[in-house]
């Protein structure tokens, strides 16, 4: 008890030109990090742009709720941890690795492990979309993408990302689009006004898709739309 009485909940001590945390204000600090995690991986990961691309195909298909969204989140989960693996590396080998053998400061790890991911946003942020948000927070034009603070790239890059999603959705809605239409014309020339074409349509568009391998021709397509290197 005396022990536990003596150890300091929060004790902040330097070291050379580093700062050391206690393991209180470490532990604290995982929790939160703990907590913002789905945050930070639905604002600075490529999972906006999968999952959004995939409830889009399973709109024009029709299948309601299959894929079921358990499925869909689960998918895109390992698909964002498959294009992400460059930049999730460099994280761990030149910040987590230095700082959990105490080779590192927190503050540089943290600056460390900024570097990746800022510039994978930075390949996938649109230029119109950082400058409109530096007009919007009243700042000067960016010389580089280093000089852009944090928190404007990070909404840039999700309005660049909604807008990549909604792009690749339309184009491929646009072949299943045209099969309904096929058949609603059949269907009214037919006369068979009362019989739903959605219910006909449905079994020629997952024949299409199959046909095409269209989750193969998906997952390609989303993971090379990403520049990561």
């Amino acid at each position: 008890m005396a022990w536990s009485q003596g150890m300091p909940l929060i004790n902040v001590s330097g070291v050379g030109k580093g700062t050391q945390y206690s393991l209180s204000l470490q532990l604290l600090a995982l929790m939160t990090m703990l907590t913002v995690l789905p945050s930070l991986l639905l604002m600075m990961t490529s999972f906006i742009r999968i999952i959004i691309v995939l409830s889009l195909l399973r709109q024009a298909l029709g299948t309601a709720q299959t894929p079921p969204n358990t499925v869909l989140v689960g998918l895109s989960l390992f698909l964002t941890f498959f294009i992400m693996s460059p930049v999730l590396n460099d994280v761990y080998t030149n910040a987590l690795v230095p700082y959990m053998e105490n080779g590192m400061s927190f503050d540089k790890a943290l600056a460390a492990a900024e570097a990746p991911i800022r510039s994978f946003m930075t390949k996938q942020t649109r230029q119109d979309d950082i400058a409109l948000f530096m007009q919007i927070a009243r700042q000067g034009e960016a010389v580089g993408s280093e000089a852009v603070p944090f928190t404007t790239l990070v909404p840039a890059f999700i309005t660049s990302e909604l807008k990549s999603a909604f792009t690749i959705g339309f184009l491929i809605y646009i072949p299943f689009l045209v099969i309904d239409l096929i058949v609603a014309s059949v269907l009214m020339s037919m006369g068979m006004m009362m019989l739903s074409p959605m219910m006909i349509s449905m079994p020629f568009k997952l024949m299409l898709f199959v046909l095409v391998d269209g989750w193969g021709l998906i997952m390609t397509s989303l993971a090379s739309s990403f520049i990561t290197s």
